[in-house]
């Protein structure tokens, strides 16, 4: 069975809005911003990594990694209604 990838955030607009409404919990190396919607569509996932955490390549391979981590989370337990 083909599980298809999570939807995901794309716009700049789509990320200012989830920062400047969402809830935050911050942890060492990780800020999660969470903003729920009146509806049950699948999560919209976005990640962003910062130039403190490498050049172009490490930051590309960090953001394919967080992806597929969160794909296979997401796999196990759909999560619906927040950006």
């Amino acid at each position: 069975m083909a599980h298809r990838k999570p939807d995901r955030l794309t716009r700049r607009a789509e990320f200012l809005r989830v920062a400047a409404r969402g809830r935050k919990a911050a942890m060492p190396g990780l800020v999660l911003q969470v903003l729920p919607r009146d509806d049950s569509n699948p999560a919209r996932l976005g990640f962003t990594v910062t130039k403190k955490v490498g050049n172009a390549v490490v930051r590309n391979r960090a953001r394919r990694r967080l992806r597929e981590a969160a794909r296979l989370v997401l796999r196990a337990e759909a999560v619906t209604g927040a950006d």
